[in-house]
């Protein structure tokens, strides 16, 4: 028989199990590695601020991951939200303390390069990123928005971080999608979505290129994290109209991302204008001159 709350049961959609939280921090919690703790939670308000108001006590490393958020939040405090156990949604703390505060900038576009690295691998899903933080798959014949990144300063100069949160629209269904183009993983045909080894794939890989950039003091140049993102970079090559504070706008051809990780458009008048993440309100397609 079946109970009367089925419906309402958090755990009654059996394409949609939790995530196994003890076999996550067995893979990817060891020591000398990068994740110093992983914890799940079945719903929370958003993870990152639930990292950020602990970033001061927090080691470097930390992971929180929510089946479920109820004020999750995107660049310029943007909400969005999706059905429980329906993609990844996590945050990670950083403290590269021995990159310069300038080089920082890099981190929005070094975890768009990880995710799209561990997704393929995992999901067979050709993925692509549109310049900032937004994280593209095709389905059908379109581009789509499956997950995007937000990175938020947090804590004390001294013990504090950087928070970098993570959604992915894994199994979301065509009739749950919050906007036409929006998307998911299940609806690009990926070859699985288990979300216990797509997790283990993007946290793995974030740690690699996070420790390359590192090493290379954060330079984007020496770390081949530049090229990479101007490689996968579905924005460059593009006209597109960059939208500013102030009713102000920037149209031209996208064609590069500079040493800053800042967008180069070149306009009409062949000037090149470089416009930064926090620069801008929206970035949208431009019409054709």
């Amino acid at each position: 028989m079946t109970p009367p709350d089925a419906e309402d049961n958090r755990w009654s959609d059996l394409d949609r199990p939790p995530l196994n939280a003890a076999s996550l921090r067995r893979a990817l919690v060891r020591e000398g590695g990068l994740w110093s703790s992983l914890d799940v939670v079945a719903a929370t308000g958003s993870t990152n601020s639930d990292l950020a108001a602990r970033a001061d006590e927090l080691p470097e490393g930390a992971v929180l991951v929510a089946e479920e958020q109820s004020a999750a939040r995107g660049r310029l405090d943007r909400r969005w939200s999706a059905p429980a156990r329906s993609g990844l949604f996590f945050s990670v703390l950083l403290k590269p303390d021995e990159v310069p505060v300038e080089r920082w900038g890099w981190l929005p576009l070094l975890t768009g390069v990880a995710v799209a690295t561990g997704l393929s691998q995992v999901a067979g899903v050709d993925t692509a990123l549109k310049w900032p933080n937004d994280l593209l798959v095709t389905v059908g014949e379109e581009e789509r928005k499956a997950g995007g990144i937000l990175v938020e300063r947090a804590g004390s100069a001294d013990g504090g971080g950087v928070v970098v949160g993570v959604g992915i629209n894994v199994t979301l269904r065509a009739e749950e999608l919050p906007v036409p183009t929006a998307g998911s993983l299940a609806l690009a045909g990926a070859g699985t979505t288990d979300r216990d080894p797509l997790l283990r794939a993007v946290l793995r890989s974030l740690e690699r290129w996070y420790g390359d950039w590192r090493e290379a003091a954060g330079d984007p140049a020496a770390s081949r994290l530049q090229e990479t993102y101007a490689a996968g970079c579905a924005t460059l090559g593009r006209r597109v109209r960059a939208e500013l504070p102030g009713d102000r706008s920037i149209e031209g051809e996208a064609v590069a991302v500079d040493a800053d990780g800042r967008l180069v458009l070149a306009t009409e008048k062949g000037m090149q204008e470089p416009v930064g993440a926090g620069d801008i309100i929206h970035l949208r397609p431009a019409s054709t001159p």
